[in-house]
């Protein structure tokens, strides 16, 4: 199954039923009595969480989605049945943005939330629903509201308590394969992974955490390069960014500057996140690569070949998660 993190879509609730006049025959009852039914309200459009979901797959193609509209009401006070609701299922973290306000609806995140996308229209009331002391046959009748009718963004986020920063083979499927039961795709080109792969990590008995292996950066990304916004959106959901350098990089400190900066220019914020560097590859590289830094930060050699810094690793990284 491709993996879709962006749709657009168009979502219709049903209008309300109309109220009706009507009146029953009934002996000294002013004009029979009046006995029009409202009514029924219209469907709503609904969104929400399915935990076995992990794309918008589905969504890409079924871009309108219209709920029922009320039924009208009939004689002898019977009520319009209301329409039915149109439940739309969506991954956990899934964004939801009304694109002609340009306002943020919602932020699902747990199995089973929800939000009313489109709300359904009231049903009209009947001409029984106007009946007063000084007012006995009343020919007043309301028609049914509109729907809702909205233009979303859906933006799927992948959730991840450590998100793996670094440029194209330097070694973040790897990893993740090493230390998780994930099996990404591993090979010895660019953007080997296209989409974000999410891998369990056990620390020691009775810990684990979530990490992110999400496609390569490239100089620019910020700007929409290369896989750039698809795999910035998704660093944005992790509580702890692990940058990945290769040690037979021609300058690793380097690397690292331009994978901070790619970052800083997409969203500064996300620099307010615990950051760690680990410098890949270290079973193919002689001695320890020289790192000046421009900031402090903690660094990790390591090998997912050989093992060599990976149980440390592991370990800093599950206390970042639980400081």
């Amino acid at each position: 199954m491709r993996f879709i993190d962006y749709v657009k879509i168009k979502v219709i609730a049903g209008h309300g039923g109309n109220g009706i006049v009507a009146f029953r025959r009934e002996k000294f009852v002013p004009k029979g009595g009046p006995a029009g039914g409202n009514g029924g309200n219209g469907g709503d459009i609904i969104l929400t969480v399915d935990a076995q979901l992990h794309t918008l797959q589905d969504i890409r193609y079924h871009r309108i989605y219209k709920a029922d509209r009320g039924r009208h009401g009939e004689g002898s006070l019977r009520h319009g049945k209301s329409g039915q609701h149109v439940v739309i299922k969506v991954p956990p973290g899934t964004v939801v943005k009304d694109i002609d306000a340009d306002e943020i609806l919602a932020d699902l995140q747990k199995d089973g939330e929800s939000i009313i996308a489109a709300r359904g229209g009231n049903g009209g009331r009947g001409n029984a629903e106007f009946v007063s002391p000084t007012h006995q046959a009343p020919r007043e009748h309301e028609d049914g509201s509109p729907g809702e009718e909205r233009h979303l963004e859906l933006e799927l986020k992948v959730l991840a308590d450590v998100g793996l920063v670094g440029f194209p083979n330097a070694g973040k499927s790897t990893l993740l394969s090493r230390i998780s039961r994930a099996k990404p795709k591993i090979a010895d080109y660019p953007f080997t992974t296209l989409t974000p792969n999410l891998g369990i990590v056990k620390s020691g008995d009775y810990t684990s955490f979530v990490m992110a292996d999400i496609p390569g950066l490239i100089e620019g990304a910020h700007e929409g390069k290369g896989l750039g916004t698809q795999f910035l959106r998704h660093v944005e959901r992790c509580s702890v960014l692990l940058f990945l350098v290769d040690a037979n990089d021609e300058n690793p400190s380097e690397s690292y500057r331009l994978l901070y900066e790619e970052i800083q220019k997409y969203s500064p914020q996300l620099l307010h996140r615990k950051r760690l560097l680990a410098i890949t590859k270290m079973d193919s590289y002689v001695g320890v690569p020289s790192m000046h830094t421009f900031e402090p930060i903690d660094i990790f050699p390591i090998s997912s070949v050989s093992g060599e810094g990976l149980e440390t690793l592991v370990k800093e990284l599950t206390k970042a998660i639980s400081d």
